[in-house]
């Protein structure tokens, strides 16, 4: 499973790497301005409806009923599966995308509703989101695929699409001279790289014989099965991207920038949201699922257990770095061009409210997995929107006053929220069974972390002092407190698991 997760990390660095490649080039060309916030509405909408119906509800769904379908029937079985919903799913997002570009006015009306006081920036906006929208039906298809491949246990592939999205939108943005303005480039890109990560997946998985096709759609127990796990899963991640939209809807409402600045912090905080906790759900769900379908619930729990803790261990300087010195890592990552010291303030405000959220953010994924595995899509939709409840009550209540901050902060309530009525229904139910091994790595992690932050203070003036002189003064000096802070970290978390007695979960069985 270390291989797996290490498979995942990996290509899931890289595509931040090439990520913050992507959002430096975004931010020194469109900056925080009109340019920026149509933008970053077009390029939201597709991902939003990409998160309600793929990555998240869809593979939740699938791939539990997948891989039991697999276990149980054999390899032309579950194909078969996948090839039926393929179908379905192909001419369902037909529709819904010929329905979209027809009616794009009316979406913008609703997801950014202030843009109709700026005509310049609703017309830019209706025109991105038209270019981009089609990435939809591309990136959903890329999920189905990208599922078979997971069940299978193949997941580089998949794990490293979205690298593509990245090198796509960099390399439009370098040919921005052939568009109408560099927002067109990149909304070009979004659109091209979708083309590409279909090819890099359907390849793969025509290579390993696991490719579904167009089929006339067949019942079975297994597609029902998947159609029940599947409705209360949309709607659970629905809920989720009903907070994201607010936050959209109201960023509009916001002086210009707004959006911006939510957008820039939003990418830093998707660091270790992709980097740890989507890694790690990815691999446990199968894995989870493989155990459960052998009847090996013990096998099961001690995977949730190794994972979580793993997690925390990756987790923690995140946590501490967002909330220590967000200006500092918004200034060495963003402020180049016409990405300003006013714009770098305004998104550290909105990174160290985000910040908050952090833990039980990357720790979801995990969690569902308890219900996701044994295709309880009910309990995980509940908590969800207990949780988006509270977050969209906060939205409203301090945007006004906090401004972008206040709906990242709003943002991190609501995380904390489902993240503890996960953990709590998952245990009433022996769904959950954390150990004795799981609860000394946290106070260890717990420790490690509260020595990074009272050193931060001190590392920070010293990284000051050794970068002043230096060209490029911001990037290095963030480059040596993350440098110093990861070995500080790392040096406290071993003596740490040593006076507890616990090995670190990078040497667990």
């Amino acid at each position: 499973m270390i291989r797996s997760f290490a498979s995942v990390s990996g290509f899931t660095l890289l595509s931040r790497i090439t990520g913050f490649a992507r959002d430096v080039t975004l931010a020194s060309i469109l900056g925080s301005g009109l340019m920026a916030d149509a933008y970053f509405v077009a390029q939201r909408l597709p991902n939003h409806f990409r998160a309600i119906f793929g990555e998240g509800a869809f593979n939740s769904a699938f791939v539990p009923a997948y891989t039991r379908e697999l276990e149980s029937r054999g390899e032309a079985a579950a194909r078969a599966l996948a090839s039926t919903i393929l179908t379905g799913l192909t001419f369902i997002l037909l529709i819904l995308t010929a329905l979209a570009l027809w009616q794009m006015n009316f979406v913008i009306d609703l997801l950014a509703p202030g843009f109709s006081d700026e005509p310049e920036k609703y017309a830019l906006a209706i025109t991105l989101t038209r270019i981009t929208f089609p990435y939809l039906l591309l990136i959903l298809v890329v999920s189905l695929i990208s599922g078979t491949l997971n069940a299978h246990q193949k997941f580089a592939s998949a794990a490293a699409a979205p690298v593509l999205l990245n090198l796509a939108i960099i390399a439009a943005l370098a040919l921005s001279f052939l568009f109408p303005s560099a927002a067109h480039a990149a909304a070009w890109g979004i659109a091209i790289s979708g083309v590409l990560q279909l090819s890099l997946v359907a390849i793969n998985a025509k290579q390993a014989n696991f490719l579904p096709r167009f089929t006339k759609p067949r019942s079975s127990p297994a597609l029902k099965t998947f159609l029940k796990a599947l409705g209360p899963a949309v709607i659970g991640s629905a809920g989720v991207q009903i907070a994201i939209f607010a936050d959209t809807i109201i960023a509009s409402l916001l002086p210009t920038g707004a959006v911006s600045a939510i957008s820039y912090a939003d990418r830093l905080y998707q660091l270790p949201v992709g980097l740890i906790g989507i890694a790690a759900g990815t691999v446990l769900l199968p894995e989870m699922s493989r155990h459960l379908g052998r009847d090996d619930p013990s096998k099961a729990h001690a995977t949730q257990n190794h994972t979580m803790a793993l997690t925390i261990l990756l987790t923690m300087p995140f946590f501490v770095a967002f909330l220590m010195i967000p200006e500092e890592i918004i200034r060495g990552v963003f402020m180049h061009g016409r990405f300003t010291a006013e714009d770098a303030t305004a998104s550290a405000l909105v990174l160290a409210a985000y910040g908050i959220g952090i833990l039980p953010v990357v720790l979801i994924r995990s969690l569902v997995a308890s219900f996701h595995a044994r295709q309880d899509t009910i309990t995980p939709l509940i908590a969800a929107f207990i949780g988006i409840a509270v977050n969209v009550i906060l939205k409203l209540a301090l945007y006004n006053s906090w401004g972008a901050s206040g709906l990242a902060f709003a943002t991190a309530i609501g995380a904390w929220i489902n993240g503890g009525l996960l953990s709590l229904l998952a245990y009433r139910k022996s769904w959950f069974s954390p150990d004795q091994k799981l609860f000394r790595l946290i106070i260890a992690m717990g420790l490690s972390g509260l020595a990074l932050a009272l050193a931060t203070p001190s590392l920070k003036t010293m990284s000051m002092m050794i970068t002043s002189s230096l060209p490029m003064t911001a990037v290095f000096t963030l480059f040596s407190l993350a440098i110093a802070g990861g070995a500080l970290y790392a040096l406290v978390v071993f003596i740490t698991t040593r006076l507890l007695s616990v090995p670190l979960p990078l040497s667990m069985r």
